[in-house]
């Protein structure tokens, strides 16, 4: 059993994306929920949640990735 290394390095990417996703997001909620009173609260609230279910996607993805490429059979 062979590992594939496109596919660890394409899911170690992925993985990074995801890092960066889980520290934008917290960051935008928060600013969201910290300026209530402002015009543009409901925009960056929704952005905040897509952002936070895209992390969360992300990472399932990524793992998934890695995965396959270390499980994998090169055939």
């Amino acid at each position: 059993m062979k590992t594939n290394k496109e596919l660890i390095i394409k899911g170690i990417k992925y993985l990074a994306y995801t890092l960066v996703l889980m520290f934008t997001a917290p960051v935008v909620l928060y600013q969201a929920f910290k300026n209530t009173e402002h015009s543009f609260y409901l925009p960056v609230l929704v952005v905040g949640f897509i952002l936070a279910i895209g992390a969360i996607a992300m990472g399932f993805y990524s793992i998934k990735i890695l995965m396959e490429g270390i499980f994998s059979s090169n055939k």
